[in-house]
């Protein structure tokens, strides 16, 4: 039994719209600046912006374990954590940085590029906030 989404949380879908949004600015900066200047700046960004997205989900997956974790075990003395949720956390950008190094060094795209996509995501936080200030509240 699925929640249909008129009766979804608010943050839920909030939560897409920022993920979805991610991928749209990413392709569309992406798709804009390989027609003005270059296609291996365009593809950095792309790649910047699917590993933003992909930081996203990771971020929302570890956020979801813990807070699982929390309220499975609050009438517990001292609450068990799941190990992967430390691993995602704290290799989550380490991560993202040997992609971005291994794409650099032997793709040769250039860096710069790929940082910019990354920063699809914030640009993506930012529309779909003020999306939510200005649309009217039922």
């Amino acid at each position: 039994m699925g929640v249909t989404p008129a009766n979804r949380p608010r943050f839920q879908n909030l939560e897409r719209l920022i993920a979805g949004l991610t991928l749209a600015i990413g392709l569309a900066a992406a798709i804009a600046v390989g027609f003005f200047h270059d296609w291996m700046w365009a593809a950095g960004i792309g790649i910047g912006a699917g590993l933003a997205w992909l930081n996203f989900r990771w971020l929302k997956q570890g956020v979801g374990a813990l807070a699982a974790a929390a309220t499975a075990q609050a009438k517990q003395q001292k609450a068990k954590v799941p190990v992967v949720s430390y691993f995602m956390a704290m290799f989550r950008y380490a991560l993202i940085a040997i992609a971005v190094y291994v794409i650099f060094k032997y793709l040769g795209v250039p860096l710069l590029s790929m940082i910019a996509g990354l920063f699809a995501l914030g640009a993506a936080t930012l529309v779909a906030s003020l999306y939510e200030i200005l649309r009217p509240v039922n």
